[in-house]
C-alpha cells in the first residue's frame, strides 16, 4: 500500500511538472493525483497487494462503525445512569476472538475499551481470548458480543 501512494504521488508531481506551467498549482497536481490513481488501479495487479483506496474505504467504514457503536452504547449508558434506580449487574465474561495478529487484538481491544459500558481486562497469552468487564452483564452481553462481531468483520477486512 505505502509504495502504490508513493507512486501515485509521483505520477503526480510529474503530471505537474509536464504540464509545464508558470507556477506550481494544486488543481494540477490534483488532476494529476486522479490520473495517477487510474493508472495504479489498472495496474494493481502486478503489483500483488489490492488496490491502496480499497483499504481506505474500509478503514472508513471501521471508524463509521466505530462511531455508531459509541454512540448506541453512549445512549445506553446515558439511560442506565439518569434511571431512578441503578438495577445494573457489573460482570466478567470470556470471549474468543477470530483475530490472529497482535495488532488485530489490540485493535479490537482499544475499540470495544473506547465505547462505554465496557472495558477489555485482559488479553489471554495466545491472543485468542479476551476478559472483558461489562457495566450490565444480564443486559447488555448479547449487544457487546455483536459488537464484538461487527468491530472482528471490520478489522479483518481493514487488515488482511
Amino acid at each position: 500500500m505505502p509504495a502504490q501512494l508513493l507512486l501515485n504521488l509521483f505520477i503526480a508531481f510529474l503530471w505537474m511538472t509536464l504540464m509545464d506551467e508558470d507556477e506550481l498549482k494544486f488543481t494540477t497536481f490534483f488532476a494529476g493525483f486522479l490520473v495517477g490513481i487510474g493508472i495504479i488501479f489498472f495496474m494493481h495487479r502486478f503489483f500483488g497487494t489490492q488496490f491502496y483506496l480499497r483499504r481506505l474505504v474500509k478503514t472508513i467504514k471501521l471508524l463509521f462503525i466505530f462511531i455508531s457503536e459509541l454512540t448506541q452504547s453512549s445512549i445506553v449508558v446515558l439511560g442506565q445512569i439518569l434511571s431512578p434506580k441503578l438495577k445494573i449487574k457489573p460482570g466478567i465474561f470470556k470471549y474468543e476472538t477470530v483475530l490472529k495478529s497482535d495488532v488485530e487484538v489490540t485493535m479490537l481491544s482499544l475499540l470495544l475499551t473506547l465505547t462505554p459500558g465496557s472495558v477489555v481486562m485482559e488479553v489471554s497469552p495466545e491472543g485468542n481470548t479476551l476478559y472483558i468487564h461489562a457495566m450490565d452483564v444480564e443486559e447488555s452481553k448479547a449487544g457487546l458480543i455483536k459488537q464484538l462481531k461487527n468491530f472482528e468483520k471490520a478489522i479483518m477486512e481493514v487488515t488482511r
